[in-house]
């Protein structure tokens, strides 16, 4: 029979072997790096970009990276990575993702999901909310090189800042203008008595 002491020696190596297995997949030189992260997940290893050092993926498969810098790639449209991206990873598919947008048409649009068709068909699709883009899975093969975004001007742009500042200051010109045509006409139709 097993002593009391026995026991909870036992107990005491499962649990520590469980916190060991749940800690899992971090960012150490002796773990994965996020691109076999992603191979493993049957993803691409291109949806990140290079240079990707400081990660984590949790047993649920909920997931962080950390770029030093927003950067933006080139594929067959533009893709902008934040500085911090996450999402919840799942064989063929991100899900609940954040931190990257995609270029569509001069707008920018936040990719929500990432999808691969299992069995492949040689293709990916980005969730963009209004509409789900197809690219090839070609495209994705191999981390891109990511251009750093440049200064704060280019982020105001991207989330609409800009525009609604020099929109705003457009309909601020035309009012100012019907007010002074307005006193105007007032002024010439007074003169004219």
């Amino acid at each position: 029979m097993f002593s009391f002491t026995c026991i909870r020696f036992l107990v005491i190596l499962y649990i520590s072997m469980s916190i060991g297995a749940t800690v899992g997949l971090g960012s150490s030189s002796e773990q994965q790096s996020i691109y076999e992260v992603l191979h493993a997940h049957g993803l691409p290893m291109g949806l990140l970009p290079k240079g990707v050092k400081e990660f984590n993926v949790d047993v649920d498969g909920q997931f962080w990276v950390h770029l030093d810098q927003a950067c933006n790639a080139k594929f067959e449209s533009e893709l902008h990575y934040d500085r911090n991206v996450s999402g919840n990873l799942s064989f063929g598919r991100i899900g609940e993702l954040s931190g990257i947008e995609a270029q569509d048409l001069f707008l920018w649009f936040p990719v929500k999901a990432i999808r691969v068709d299992i069995p492949s068909s040689g293709l990916i699709y980005f969730d963009v909310g209004v509409v789900r883009k197809q690219f090839s899975l070609s495209l994705f093969e191999t981390p891109p090189d990511c251009v750093v975004v440049g200064s704060e001007k280019a982020a105001d742009f991207r989330d609409g800042s800009l525009m609604a500042e020099a929109v705003s200051k457009s309909q601020l010109g035309r009012l100012r203008y019907k007010l002074d045509q307005g006193n105007f006409t007032k002024d010439v139709l007074l003169n004219e008595q």
